[in-house]
């Protein structure tokens, strides 16, 4: 056997590896139901150790996501709640982690609508690929208009593009499912995918 090919071997042994090991730290983190600022911090280190002898997207993917969270220093309970249907779905292996949700899949407004910002109340739920929340909210903000919880006086809920099929019985979910009941009893919320969010920027 060449060098080279048993050198391939043994980085296909390594990462097939880390990822078992990551399917079982995923799982033994998400066992309670619930994710704190010390899980997180672990899961960081985890990750950091073992990107440098990795070639595997998700490890590369979730290591940015948690990047993102602890970017800010704390863990809210909206990231925690995040990042735990993201391990869930991971440790079940139901999908490739940063896989774009299927926009068909949602609820969002049909025909999609022009956005405005200055004086519009921006909710975001779900995972995005132009960075955390707290960036989304930003740019919101930076152009006149609020974000914040989702509420009756929302005006856009934003579904970030990373998400699982079963939104459903996600956290942010509950999110989607609550915007779609306002709208439904006649309050002008729009929900629209961050993709469409992102081109009205």
């Amino acid at each position: 056997m060449s060098e080279q090919r048993y050198n391939l071997l043994g980085t296909d042994r390594i990462t097939s590896r880390q990822v078992d090991e990551l399917v079982g730290l995923a799982r033994g983190i998400a066992a309670d139901g619930a994710i704190n600022q010390s899980e997180v911090e672990f899961l960081q280190k985890w990750l950091a150790a073992n990107m440098a002898i990795s070639d595997q997207p998700m490890i590369r993917r979730l290591y940015d996501r948690v990047n993102l969270i602890l970017a800010d220093g704390v863990a809210d309970a909206d990231e925690c709640a995040e990042l735990l249907d993201t391990l869930n779905s991971f440790s079940s292996r139901d999908f490739e982690l940063g896989e774009v949700m299927k926009p068909s899949t949602l609820p969002l407004c049909d025909p999609a609508p022009t956005l405005l910002f200055r004086a519009q109340r921006y909710c975001f739920t779900g995972t995005f690929g132009f960075g955390g929340r707290r960036d989304c909210e930003q740019a919101v903000i930076k152009r006149g208009g609020e974000a914040g919880t989702l509420t009756k006086r929302t005006n856009v809920l934003v579904i970030g593009a990373y998400a699982t099929e079963s939104w459903k019985h996600s956290a942010f979910g509950t999110k989607i499912v609550k915007a779609v009941d306002y709208r439904e009893s006649g309050s002008p919320i729009r929900i629209v995918s961050e993709e469409h969010w992102a081109s009205h920027l």
